[in-house]
């Protein structure tokens, strides 16, 4: 009587073991197909799919008109920046030299004045320098904050349909794989380019 209790049991359990593996093995395989017909046919993909296109953002950096006016404007803050601190710089040795001409006819007052005023020249420089870098590194913030929202606005728009869930920048190491049929580089230069000439205009 044990024996068939026991015989009865295993029987149930194995039955109970095909039952499972039959289930979820059709389940993973209905569960499959729709990313395969996705990947196949990116255009019919079924409502709850993601797709995410990509933007190459050093073509955007290269071909973008409003990058390339932040650039040149960057670029001349920059020289004028360089160009002021040089100035100073060349004031200062001058007038070191000045000094050290005169030192030895200086009395021990007169020296002491001649060192507190290159200290002071010294400081002034120093100053100076940390106020032009901050201003620079203020206006580079907010060009690339401005540059940043013109991309994003655009996107918006672009995607306004919901064609694609991401919009990604592709930046090299960071992705090890994209698949050209995504690649947006094109439209996002295109209308980007248009909406800034369009801007300028007004």
């Amino acid at each position: 009587m044990k024996n068939g209790l026991l015989a009865l049991n295993v029987v149930l359990l194995v039955a109970v073991g095909v039952l499972f593996y039959l289930h979820f093995s059709s389940r993973k395989a209905t569960e499959s197909r729709p990313a395969v017909a996705a990947a196949v046919n990116p255009g019919s993909a079924p409502a709850g799919s993601c797709r995410i296109a990509y933007f190459e953002m050093d073509s955007i950096e290269s071909a973008y008109a409003m990058v390339k006016d932040v650039k040149s404007e960057l670029g001349k803050k920059e020289d004028a920046m360089t160009n002021e601190l040089s100035r100073l710089e060349k004031d200062y040795r001058s007038k070191a030299s000045e000094y050290q001409a005169q030192a030895v006819n200086m009395n021990q007052t007169q020296s002491e004045m001649a060192q507190r005023d290159m200290l002071q020249r010294q400081q002034i420089i120093q100053s100076r320098e940390s106020q032009l870098k901050a201003e620079y590194q203020d206006l580079q913030m907010r060009k690339l904050t401005d540059v940043r929202k013109k991309i994003e606005d655009f996107l918006r728009e672009y995607n306004k349909n919901g064609s694609y869930s991401y919009i990604v920048s592709y930046e090299p190491g960071l992705f090890y794989y994209r698949d050209s049929a995504f690649n947006i580089t094109g439209d996002v230069i295109k209308g980007l380019n248009e909406q800034y000439k369009a801007a300028a205009k007004k």
